[in-house]
């Protein structure tokens, strides 16, 4: 069961709602859960709400004309010229705290082929977690 709820906290941290599963994480860590499971079910989480956020910037384009939409067409076109700058590389950086959800939110608008989307998403976010994982059992003193 505490694998299920790190895969759903990671899951809603990578969408746009506010969620924190490092906390968790690092809980289930200092609780003898398995390295590797906790890992894994993070990283697939996370990587998954960040598919949806990809789903959601896929379907901009249908609703930028509406007037309820939140993002003027100016700020979308920003947001794809600053995304063709590094272009489908940028998704690695889709585990920053600050603009990664946004990442992969533009990077859905720019249709990314999903294969490349996943695998740099999943590689950024499973970095991001080993680093999670390694600060937490330095500083519990559980890794020597």
């Amino acid at each position: 069961m505490s694998y299920l709820t790190l895969f759903l906290t990671a899951f809603v941290a990578a969408t746009i709602l506010p969620a924190y599963s490092e906390v968790l994480l690092g809980a289930l860590v200092t609780k003898g859960y398995s390295l590797f499971w906790l890992w894994f079910w993070a990283t697939a989480g996370n990587t998954l709400g960040s598919v949806v956020n990809g789903v959601l910037g896929r379907q901009v384009d249908r609703f930028k004309h509406k007037r309820w939409f939140p993002v003027t067409e100016a700020q979308l076109d920003r947001a794809r010229t600053r995304f063709n700058r590094y272009g489908q590389w940028s998704l690695l950086l889709g585990w920053l705290p600050i603009g990664g959800d946004a990442l992969t939110l533009v990077g859905g608008i720019m249709r990314v082929p999903w294969l490349n989307f996943v695998v740099l998403v999943a590689i950024g976010k499973g970095l991001r977690y080993a680093f999670v994982l390694w600060v937490v059992l330095e500083v519990s003193g559980a890794s020597g």
